[in-house]
């Protein structure tokens, strides 16, 4: 499985859809700015804990929860602060 990292005007998401380009993306993300991916989850998990220290809680967790739940889309969390 693959994800991709979705940049909104608000938000940071983690999608496991599979998407064809990013074109694709921006009409499901009507907010879109900018995505990665896809990529192998342990690709990002390393991207994200290289470059978002406030991840809350860790890159790991988000990405292996949203590997196991129902949801294709999830919104990355960061610590309060």
């Amino acid at each position: 499985m693959y994800i991709h990292i979705i940049y909104t005007d608000t938000e940071m998401l983690l999608s496991r859809r599979e998407f064809g380009s990013w074109q694709e993306i921006q009409d499901v993300y009507e907010a879109y700015k900018a995505s990665l991916g896809p990529w192998p989850p342990d690709a990002v998990i390393d991207y994200l804990e290289r470059e978002y220290d406030g991840l809350s809680p860790s890159a790991k967790v988000q990405v292996e929860s949203l590997l196991v739940g129902e949801a294709e889309a999830c919104v990355l969390t960061f610590a309060a602060g």
